[in-house]
């Protein structure tokens, strides 16, 4: 065995957040696997001291959505410290617009993408486009369930949708009709898990929960060669990506992410490839055969939930005689270590749109006052700006996957709500829950303290799935929780879409 001097491993939790990895994923891992939890709130000073203290030099584990731009000041904080995935490698995770700077910086195939950061523009873009458009929310699980991904078939329903949800910024896509689409999972930019998912008949969403169905047989390789070269772009180190299938024969990427909902035995592949990037003296490399999912994915699901460290034997080719033949036998997909890169790829004074964002009715000229760059008698000039009117540096307020599939929380900030956003006080939050069935004081209570008030506002107005995070809230008390919301919203004044 080798004496080579193992990293300190971290694994990074937060409350209220699902964990995609536990200890026993490190099967083998001799030294002390340390573990740290974000707190959300004003944490993060507390959390860089406990992982200083503990002396980690590897902090493993996903960031939801809503702490992805806190966790990026905590990572410089850190500099000694390696984030796995890296920041860069979760960009993707924090919002769908995220998605589409990753894939247009890539070359990566997507449906036709129009973002939009003031409302006339929108209005404008949607006034003259083509229908049916897909429109979606940009920031936080967007995806979830169907419930923030809307198929609009005119002006009149996209400009009532968005009036209804108050989506910023406005995130419009073409409507590409699918056959299907394919999740695929890697692991080292290797393919180890992909299936179809399939939509009821007259149907255009295939999400489990809405009725679509999924099966392991004959995913194309197009689809695996367009996720693996998603995963090498990101450098990441495990990776999924929803591809749908058109009707055209095209492929598009749908989402990617590093959180996404996957069987215990792959967080186990993922544990062992790990720990043998890591130190590859002492750790073998996991053995997974491509292709491997049409097999397991004839065991029932039950089942199959509830298998660990599934491990495949290699083939070795025997002979008879002295003379052996060489056999060579490439891998279409090898398990390959990820790159490492110290300069940032998105640093979040240039892409952190989403909280930076100064809306044009807001934003004040200020003039050079140096003399030398004045034009004496003439009229102070406006800053350049490109052709769709937006200044060159452009922000987004933050108003809201992705966690993809993975429950997240939201980050509670200490800064004033912006005058454009509906922000409900504690006696109407509690006004609200008296009306939904099945949420009494005691619940409500349970809520405004694990969201705080700000957080459960923020989670009745934009984001309902955040509920699921809290302690006896499940899927039918969030339907309830929508529900009630359509009509008692109608009591308040509400500032119109922006």
């Amino acid at each position: 065995m080798s004496t080579t001097k193992l990293p300190t491993i971290g694994l990074l939790y937060l409350d209220h957040v699902l964990r995609f990895f536990d200890k026993s994923n490190f099967k083998g891992w001799p030294d002390k696997i340390e573990t740290v939890c974000y707190h959300w709130g004003n944490d993060k000073a507390r959390f860089v001291r406990e992982v200083k203290s503990k002396n980690i030099d590897i902090l493993i584990g996903n960031i939801p959505a809503t702490a992805y731009e806190t966790f990026r000041e905590i990572a410089r904080e850190l500099p000694d410290v390696r984030f796995l995935p890296s920041m860069d490698t979760q960009f993707a995770n924090k919002s769908k617009e995220n998605v589409t700077h990753f894939c247009e910086k890539h070359d990566l195939p997507i449906p036709k993408t129009d973002i939009f950061y003031e409302k006339d523009e929108a209005m404008a873009f949607l006034r003259k486009t083509s229908y049916p458009k897909i429109i979606k929310k940009s920031y936080g699980p967007s995806n979830y369930g169907g419930y923030f991904v809307h198929k609009v078939d005119s002006f009149k329903e996209a400009a009532e949708l968005l009036k209804k949800k108050k989506y910023h910024p406005v995130y419009v896509q073409e409507f590409v009709p699918m056959m299907a689409d394919i999740r695929v999972m890697l692991i080292g930019h290797k393919p180890v898990c992909a299936f179809w998912r399939r939509p009821p008949e007259g149907e255009w969403l295939t999400n489990t929960s809405q009725g679509g169905s999924m099966d392991y047989s004959d995913v194309p390789q197009e689809a695996l060669q367009i996720a693996v070269n998603a995963s090498k772009a990101a450098k990441a180190e495990y990776w999924a990506s929803d591809i749908a299938l058109g009707v055209d024969g095209k492929f598009r990427i749908l989402e990617c992410a590093t959180a996404f909902a996957a069987f215990p035995y792959i967080r186990d592949w993922i544990g062992q490839y790990i720990m043998w990037t890591l130190c590859s003296e002492r750790f073998k490399k996991p053995h997974i055969p491509l292709y491997n999912w049409e097999e397991l994915g004839k065991i029932r699901t039950p089942l199959l939930r509830t298998m660990r460290n599934i491990t495949f034997g290699e083939y070795t080719p025997s002979c008879d005689s002295a003379d052996s033949v060489a056999v060579t036998n490439p891998e279409l997909y090898p398990l390959l270590p990820v790159e490492l890169q110290l300069d940032e790829e998105w640093p979040s004074e240039s892409w952190n749109f989403q909280d930076n964002y100064t809306p044009k009715s807001k934003a004040e000229v200020i003039a050079d006052l140096h003399m030398e760059n004045q034009d004496v008698g003439e009229d102070d000039g406006l800053p350049e700006v490109d052709g769709d009117g937006l200044e060159k540096v452009l922000n987004i307020s933050n108003d809201e996957f992705e966690d993809t599939t993975e429950a997240s929380a939201p980050e509670i900030k200490n800064t004033d709500a912006k005058a454009d956003e509906l922000v409900l006080t504690t006696p109407q939050i509690e006004a609200f829950f008296g009306g939904v069935k099945g949420i009494g004081p005691k619940l409500t209570e349970v809520i405004i303290s694990t969201l705080g008030e700000k957080g459960t506002s923020e989670a009745i107005t934009a984001d309902p799935s955040v509920f699921l995070t809290v302690k006896n809230i499940q899927q039918k008390k969030v339907d309830a929780i929508i529900a009630h919301w359509d009509n008692f919203k109608t009591t308040l004044v509400t500032t119109d879409f922006s």
